[in-house]
């Protein structure tokens, strides 16, 4: 039987590190920190792959952050896809979001990108497909929207999501339970 493989992407701007919209590298950061696996440079980003145990079946997760800026990411992500030959479904990408209060975390597979310019690319990228899971984390909305979301993360906001707070445990959670969902279908 073949091993189940995921890959679990973080969007942000390397640029613009520790801001909202760069949430989903922190997550990245922070999930292959709790993993004890270290990011390596990668063609078109950074990446870290491992085999996890749940319950009886062992697979392999592959965390991908793109060094591309947010707005682009598409490419380089869609060619992390297809380097580790993942099905589009067997996809988790992590990424702020405005229309979610601070510290939310709000998951949804497939549909529009909901005005997000990172997930637009990357359903460009598949062609129209949307059919992929996302873990939209909720940074809110204050003020203009360009300078509030490439402004930094809050104290809370970083003890929150980071490697020992509540947050990180929710993702962990979140992605387990997705993981768990593919491999019974």
């Amino acid at each position: 039987m073949a091993r189940s493989h995921f890959l679990i992407v973080g969007l942000g701007n390397i640029t613009h590190p520790m801001t909202r919209h760069s949430i989903g590298h922190l997550l990245i950061d922070v999930l292959t920190t709790r993993l004890g696996i270290p990011l390596a440079s990668e063609r078109g980003g950074y990446a870290a792959t491992t085999d996890l145990k749940l319950e009886q079946n062992t697979v392999t997760l592959t965390f991908f952050k793109p060094r591309a800026l947010m707005n682009i990411s598409g490419r380089p992500t869609v060619q992390m896809l297809r380097r580790t030959a993942v099905n589009p479904a067997n996809m988790v990408v992590i990424h702020d979001s405005v229309d979610h209060k601070p510290c939310v975390l709000s998951p949804k597979f497939g549909g529009s990108a909901g005005g997000h310019n990172g997930v637009r690319d990357i359903i460009s990228a598949l062609g129209n497909n949307q059919d992929f899971h996302r873990l939209r984390l909720g940074v809110g909305r204050d003020g203009e929207l360009a300078d509030y979301v490439l402004g930094p993360l809050s104290t809370h906001e970083r003890t929150y999501w980071g490697v020992t707070g509540p947050g990180s445990e929710l993702v962990w959670r979140e992605l387990t339970r997705i993981i768990q969902k593919s491999l019974k279908t």
